[in-house]
């Protein structure tokens, strides 16, 4: 089969290599669509991968094209999106349904070869069908989505709050869907780009706030009736954004920490201290799993993605590479700014 392999540091070579043969438990699936994910970067360009070569590749959808000796919960020609998490499922935090916190995990696209390929062999536990009238662009968006929902339901969410969203990017679009979906009372979007809060506005968002342009306080203010907000979720993973969550929240909020930063963050005495005068309860969020395996995040997004309540607007793709040319979708988030959404890997017919 061909796949585009990463050998070294900006070195990837779309080549030939052995096609990935099933082993029982597990199936094949021929992909269609694979996203690249915030977290490929750094493997690509800045020495991050764990070894070479290496297929990277986890936001994915395709056919399956193979099943493995005792698989029941799919079939040849059904079309999936694939939970790239492979945890040991023995350690503790497995057996407690802590998926996403075992330390013995593999990861489909990072640890072991991935779905920028023609074929990738997964679990069949990690194959999630979905609805074929979903396109396989924006089946491939699953994964980003369940990282959202993951969020909401581990700090334990509820609807009639006013909800404020940190970051307008394709995580926190999402993140502020589900927020609408699960009955927020409002939902308000920050971030620093205007055509990400004019598509924030296009996908249900009740409001917007310019970070830099608008008179912040003064918003807030306005729209939570000088309570602060009730939820935060912060989704951008910037020191800005990071060390705002606090400042934005009403007495006896909830924060919710979904971004990953990669610098560091440094908190003031008087920033700190809005986390203790206002009694808030702080989470922080990894991937998206739960129990049972890989967990209702994914049945959701299948269901959600299906019945168009989750909106994959066709924005939130930025564009769209064969798979033969993705080592020049690479190279284009070396200029800040030349990506401003999703770039999605395909193979054509």
């Amino acid at each position: 089969m061909k796949a585009a392999v990463l050998h070294g540091n900006e070195d990837v070579r779309y080549e030939e290599i052995a096609t990935p043969e099933v082993k029982p438990g597990t199936v094949r699936v021929r992909v269609r669509a694979c996203g690249i994910c915030g977290s490929d970067i750094p493997r690509v360009l800045h020495n991050g991968a764990h070894n070479y070569p290496i297929v990277l590749g986890h936001e994915f959808a395709g056919v399956v094209d193979a099943v493995g000796e005792g698989v029941t919960n799919v079939c040849v020609g059904d079309t999936v999106s694939g939970a790239p998490l492979a945890p040991c499922m023995k350690c503790d935090d497995c057996q407690n349904g802590n998926f996403s916190l075992c330390k013995h995990y593999s990861f489909i696209g990072s640890r072991q070869n991935g779905a920028f390929a023609d074929y990738v062999v997964i679990p069949a536990v990690n194959a999630v069908k979905y609805d074929p009238s979903i396109p396989f662009v924006k089946a491939a968006m699953f994964e980003p989505a369940t990282v959202g929902l993951h969020g909401l339901m581990l700090s334990d969410y509820k609807g009639g709050e006013t909800v404020a969203i940190l970051g307008g990017g394709t995580i926190g679009l999402l993140t502020m869907q589900w927020a609408k979906i699960f009955g927020a009372k409002k939902v308000v979007v920050f971030d620093i780009l205007r055509d990400r809060l004019e598509l924030a506005l296009k996908l249900g968002a009740d409001a917007v706030i310019h970070s830099r342009e608008d008179d912040v306080p003064a918003r807030i203010a306005e729209l939570t009736d000088g309570r602060g907000f009730g939820r935060v979720f912060e989704t951008a993973g910037n020191v800005v954004t990071l060390k705002q969550a606090f400042e934005i929240a009403g007495n006896k909020a909830t924060v919710c920490y979904i971004g990953t930063p990669h610098n560091d963050v440094t908190f003031t005495p008087k920033e700190w201290e809005w986390l203790n005068r206002k009694e808030l309860r702080v989470y922080g969020s990894w991937m998206s799993y739960s129990a049972p395996f890989p967990g209702k995040e994914w049945e959701l997004v299948a269901h959600y993605f299906a019945t168009g309540q989750l909106k994959c607007d066709d924005a939130l793709i930025d564009k769209v590479f064969p798979m033969s040319r993705a080592g020049e979708a690479f190279a284009l988030y070396k200029t800040p700014g030349a990506v401003k959404g999703k770039l999605m890997l395909v193979n054509e017919d």
